[in-house]
C-alpha cells in the first residue's frame, strides 16, 4: 500500500502541475484576502437607510476571520480541480491500465490515490493560507488592526479551511471517477458549484418546508463551517450576501465530510465494477 501512495505522490510532484497549483493556491488566497480586507476596513454597506461602516460594526475576530478565508471559494474550486485530475488524468492519457497492473486490487490502488491526495491539498491549503494571511495582513497593518486577535479561534478557522480544500479535492476524485472524461468531469463539477446549486438553492427558497434542504449543500456547508458572519448584525449580514438559516461550524464540517466519504465510496464501487480498455 505504501509503495502505491508513493507511486502517486511522485505522479503529482515530479509534473509541473504541483507548483503551479500551489501558487495558484497562494495568489488566490492574497489577492481575495486584499481585495476583501480593502472592502471590509474601508468600505460601507447599506443598512435601512444608513450607511454603516463595515469595520465598526462587526466583531473583530469576525473581521479577521472574514478577511482571511475571502478566496476560500475560489480555492475549494481549484482543490475540486486537483481531485477530478488525479484520476482524469489516467483515463485520458491511458495510463490507467498500467496504475492497475501495478496494484491489481483496485480498492487499494483508489484508497492509495486518496490519502496522497490529502497530503497533496494540505501543501495547497498551506499555501492558500499563506498568502490569505500575507494579503489580508498587510491591510489589516495598514488599519490598525491586529493581525491575530484570538490565536486559538483564527487557528481552527485555518484548520477548518484546510479541511474544506481537502474535503473538495475528494469530492473532485469522486467526480473523475463517475465522468472518466476530464474535460466533462471539470466543467460538470464547476458549473454545478458556481451554477446549479445557486439556482436550486434559490428555487427551494420559494418552498416553505423544503428551503431548509439548501443549508446542506456544499457550498452552504462551506461558508457555516466557516462562520464568516458569526457576530454580525443580520441586516448588515444580508446586504454583504450571507443566506438565511445556516447549520452549526461543525454541522458544515460534518456535512463536507459525508459528501467526500460518498464520493469516495462511489470511486471505489466504480473503479472495482469498471471494465478498463
Amino acid at each position: 500500500m505504501s509503495h502505491l501512495i508513493r507511486s502517486e505522490l511522485r505522479k503529482y510532484f515530479s509534473t509541473r502541475m504541483w507548483w503551479g497549483m500551489t501558487l495558484a493556491m497562494f495568489f488566490v488566497g492574497a489577492l481575495f484576502a486584499a481585495f476583501t480586507g480593502y472592502f471590509t476596513l474601508y468600505g460601507e454597506m447599506p443598512v435601512g437607510q444608513a450607511m454603516v461602516s463595515v469595520k465598526d460594526a462587526m466583531p473583530e475576530l469576525t473581521l479577521v476571520r472574514m478577511i482571511y478565508s475571502a478566496g476560500i471559494q475560489f480555492g475549494y474550486m481549484l482543490a475540486l480541480v486537483i481531485g477530478v485530475l488525479s484520476m482524469g488524468q489516467e483515463f485520458r492519457h491511458k495510463t490507467i491500465s498500467n496504475t492497475f497492473l501495478a496494484g491489481p486490487r483496485r480498492h487499494q490502488v483508489v484508497l492509495a490515490k486518496v490519502a496522497a491526495l490529502v497530503v497533496i491539498l494540505v501543501v495547497n491549503a498551506v499555501a492558500h493560507i499563506a498568502g490569505s494571511v500575507l494579503g489580508g495582513g498587510i491591510l489589516l497593518s495598514t488599519a490598525g488592526v491586529t493581525l491575530f486577535p484570538d490565536a486559538g479561534a483564527l487557528a481552527q478557522t485555518f484548520a477548518l479551511m484546510a479541511l474544506i480544500l481537502v474535503v473538495w479535492g475528494l469530492i473532485g476524485l469522486g467526480l473523475g471517477v463517475l465522468i472518466p472524461n476530464q474535460v466533462a468531469a471539470l466543467f460538470l463539477g464547476i458549473a454545478i458549484t458556481l451554477i446549479v446549486e445557486p439556482l436550486v438553492a434559490l428555487a427551494l427558497s420559494f418552498f416553505e418546508g423544503v428551503d431548509v434542504l439548501a443549508k446542506f449543500f456544499p457550498s452552504q456547508a462551506t461558508t457555516a463551517t466557516l462562520s464568516v458572519f458569526d457576530g454580525v448584525d443580520p441586516a448588515l449580514a444580508e446586504a454583504m450576501g450571507a443566506g438565511g438559516d445556516q447549520l452549526t461550524w461543525w454541522g458544515g464540517a460534518v456535512t463536507l465530510l459525508c459528501y467526500a466519504l460518498v464520493m469516495t465510496l462511489i470511486g471505489l464501487l466504480l473503479t472495482r465494477r469498471r471494465d478498463i480498455a
